[in-house]
């Protein structure tokens, strides 16, 4: 996927569609009426959202739930060109949010005996990483997790940049491309410093870690998270795509400029594309409230024992303004509270999910446009959500 900043247009890990539609056909009144509330007062919430879509996003949607119960607000349009609106219901390509579910599987693998965090990929993927100064004994599963690897990404090579961002993406979007060919895209490059070294996302990484899963189980690791998470939780929604490039009824247009190195004034249509692409770095397909309910489950415990909670919370520092954990980013807010959850950024979609420690009040929000310039706009979102007193 590509990095974690807003303010990096170059780098994602989506593709798409091929219809071009004109930068005024994304033009329209200044916000869409919201969505009602179910409880509570999410003026502050509202307002962010109207931020967003007056910063030039096609539309914008969220999702809370918390004390007061379950909100859902939204600002602009599913479709610009029907002027449809948002809605609770609307399907997401939620990209490296992807990356926590991954995650949670291989913990719960761990608390299962079945493989340890501290294993080295040599150990479940003998040869992969050797050569061109990798050394896979030297490299464990936890620093797949946190992304103190140091394995090349592969969404920052010359060859993913020439297949998947600009022109090339309109070409590519909807071939086919192995787990271990997404990984030798990124093998091609040296390390960025030796295993523990530092910290560097690496979507490279959890391609890995999905094949360590199916190489515990025997399961491709999709299958895995469907038995282990999406079905005992409930997640009707929630899906993992495989090579089936199409979205799920109802969802959002998703509006790119393509990641281009120069991107100009058009806009394209990249709803639909090759999921395996992403795979367990970013293949999963969502809604607001599943993904709520999700993360709300992760923190209170929910999915596997303390001890791996535990592991999931021990965060390293990353030079950004978050701490990182196993498959988790960790925002500390101005005000005081610190909120747990991923983001996710591919071709048409940007999302991120966000839940307090106890679990109790969580977010989800969903721009269906991938170009927003400045991030403060996207950063406004959690405190006006988490720290509002109204």
């Amino acid at each position: 996927m590509p990095k974690l900043s807003l303010r990096i247009r170059g780098k994602a890990l989506g593709f798409t569609a091929a219809l071009a539609v004109g930068a005024a056909a994304l033009t329209g009144p200044a916000t869409a009426q919201p969505v009602a509330e179910t409880k509570g007062s999410h003026q502050q919430t509202q307002q962010a959202l109207n931020a967003l879509q007056a910063a030039g996003m096609p539309g914008v949607a969220a999702g809370t739930v918390g004390p007061d119960g379950e909100w859902f607000g939204s600002a602009g349009y599913a479709d610009t060109s029907t002027q449809r609106k948002r809605t609770a219901q609307d399907h997401i390509r939620a990209g490296s949010i992807t990356k926590t579910f991954v995650t949670t599987v291989i913990l719960q693998l761990e608390a299962e005996g079945k493989l340890r965090l501290d294993d080295s990929v040599e150990r479940w993927l003998p040869g992969l990483l050797q050569g061109n100064g990798y050394d896979g004994n030297k490299i464990t599963i936890r620093q797949l997790l946190n992304h103190t690897s140091g394995v090349h990404d592969m969404v920052e090579t010359p060859e993913w940049r020439a297949y998947m961002n600009g022109p090339g993406f309109l070409e590519h979007r909807y071939e086919y491309r192995s787990p271990e060919q997404i990984v030798a895209m990124g093998l091609k490059y040296p390390p960025y410093w030796a295993p523990g070294g530092g910290w560097h996302y690496s979507n490279t990484g959890f391609v890995i870690a999905g094949m360590i899963i199916e190489k515990a189980t025997g399961n491709p690791w999709a299958r895995e998270a469907e038995r282990r998470i999406v079905k005992p939780l409930g997640l009707r929604e929630t899906t993992f795509p495989g090579t089936d490039p199409k979205m799920p009824a109802p969802h959002a247009v998703g509006y790119s400029k393509l990641y281009a190195e120069k991107p100009g004034p058009e806009v394209y249509d990249a709803t639909e594309y090759n999921p395996a692409w992403s795979g367990a770095t970013g293949e999963v397909i969502s809604t607001t409230g599943d993904l709520n309910r999700f993360y709300s489950a992760l923190l209170r415990g929910k999915l596997f024992p303390k001890k791996q909670l535990d592991a999931m919370l021990t965060t390293v520092k990353t030079g950004q303004p978050f701490e990182y954990g196993l498959g988790l980013i960790v925002r500390s807010l101005s005000c005081g509270v610190k909120v747990y959850g991923h983001d996710g950024i591919v071709w048409g979609s940007l999302t991120s999910s966000a839940v307090t420690r106890d679990g109790k009040h969580a977010l989800t929000f969903q721009l269906n446009g991938d170009w927003l310039e400045d991030g403060k706009p996207y950063d406004d979102m959690f405190p006006a959500e988490f720290c509002a007193k109204s």
